[in-house]
C-alpha cells in the first residue's frame, strides 16, 4: 500500500464519514485545537466535546488561562480524568504568553519546548491546524497502519519507528497528507477498532494485508495493561479531589477520612496530590492550590 493508494481509499470516506466535532469547525483556534489535544487524552470524545465549549467559553486564549486561579481550572477540569492534564494546560498557557506573545506556535519543536507537550499534541496541533505535513500518530493510527500495511492483528507498545512508517505513507502533497492523517484516525476510532473491526465497512478491505493473510491473531508484545479504577490510588485520588472542588474551603483529614474507608490509602492518595501540585497541605487541613 502507498501514499496514493491510502489517500484515494481514505479521502471519499472520510468527506463522507467524519464526525462533526467542535474542533474540526472552520475558524477554530490554534489555541482550542490544543486544548482540545490534550483533553482528548484517554478521555472519550462525548465528554470533551461538550468541555471544551464550556473551557474555551470562559478561556478563549492562553492568556486567560495563564492569568485563572489554579483552583478555578481544576474546578473546570471536573471529571475528565488526570486532572495534572489541566495543570500541565495552565503551564503551557503561560509558557505561550512569556515566549511567544500569547498565540501558539506552527513550529513542532516550539510546540514540543512547551510544558507537558508531546510528540503527537505537537505534530497535531501543526497539522490539523496549521496545515503542515507531520506523521501524527495515535493509538488508532498504529491499529490501522499494522493491520492493513503489516498485517498484524494490532500494533504492539507504540516505538519511535511508527513516525518514520507514518512518514512514508503520507502523500507529498500537504493537503492530501493532512488528510490521510485525519482519516486514518477517525478510521481507527470507528471501523477498525481493537476489539470487534468492521471490516466490511472498511475502504482499505480490499487492500487490507491483515485481511489477506486471514485476520491472524496478534502474539506480539502488548502495550501494560491500565490497572483496574475501583479501589485504586487514583479512584482515591480523585474521590479528595472530588471533595476539594465542591467546597471553597480546606478540608481537614478528619473531615475527608469517612470518603474513604482505608486511612492508610488516603494519606498516601492526599500525598501524592501534594506531591503533584493537584492539592497544597497546610498541617491537616487540604486544599487546592490558588
Amino acid at each position: 500500500m502507498d501514499a496514493d493508494l491510502l489517500h484515494a481509499r481514505l479521502a471519499p470516506w472520510y468527506a463522507e464519514h467524519r464526525r462533526d466535532l467542535p474542533w474540526r469547525e472552520p475558524g477554530f483556534s490554534a489555541w482550542g485545537t490544543l486544548v482540545s489535544e490534550i483533553m482528548l487524552q484517554q478521555t472519550q470524545v462525548a465528554r470533551v466535546r461538550t468541555a471544551i465549549v464550556e473551557w474555551l467559553g470562559r478561556w478563549p486564549t492562553p492568556a486567560d488561562l495563564a492569568d485563572a486561579p489554579t483552583h478555578e481550572v481544576l474546578r473546570a477540569w471536573g471529571t475528565l480524568g488526570y486532572p495534572r492534564r489541566a495543570l500541565r494546560l495552565q503551564d503551557a498557557a503561560r509558557a505561550i504568553v512569556e515566549r511567544h506573545g500569547g498565540a501558539v506556535p506552527d513550529d513542532v519543536d516550539l510546540l514540543l519546548a512547551l510544558p507537558g507537550i508531546g510528540d503527537y499534541t505537537a505534530r497535531a496541533v501543526a497539522v490539523f491546524h496549521f496545515g503542515q505535513r507531520h506523521p501524527v500518530v495515535d493509538t488508532n493510527v498504529r491499529r490501522v497502519i499494522a493491520r492493513a500495511v503489516q498485517g498484524q492483528g494490532d500494533a504492539g507498545p507504540a516505538a519511535r519507528a511508527d513516525l518514520a512508517r507514518v512518514e512514508g505513507l503520507l502523500p507529498a502533497d500537504v493537503a492530501e497528507a493532512g488528510v490521510v492523517s485525519i482519516a486514518l484516525m477517525e478510521l481507527g476510532a470507528l471501523v477498525c477498532t481493537a476489539r470487534a473491526p468492521r471490516c466490511d465497512d472498511c475502504p482499505l478491505l480490499g487492500d487490507c494485508a491483515w485481511v489477506a493473510a486471514g485476520r491472524p491473531v496478534y502474539e506480539g508484545r502488548r502495550a501494560p495493561r491500565q490497572a483496574a479504577f475501583a479501589g485504586s490510588d487514583r479512584q482515591a485520588r480523585g474521590t479528595v479531589l472530588r471533595a476539594l472542588r465542591g467546597v471553597d474551603v480546606p478540608l481537614s483529614r478528619a473531615e475527608l477520612a469517612p470518603l474513604w474507608p482505608d486511612a492508610e490509602q488516603l494519606g498516601r492518595a492526599i500525598a501524592s496530590l501534594h506531591d503533584d501540585g493537584l492539592v497544597v497541605v497546610e498541617g491537616e487541613s487540604v486544599r487546592l492550590p490558588h
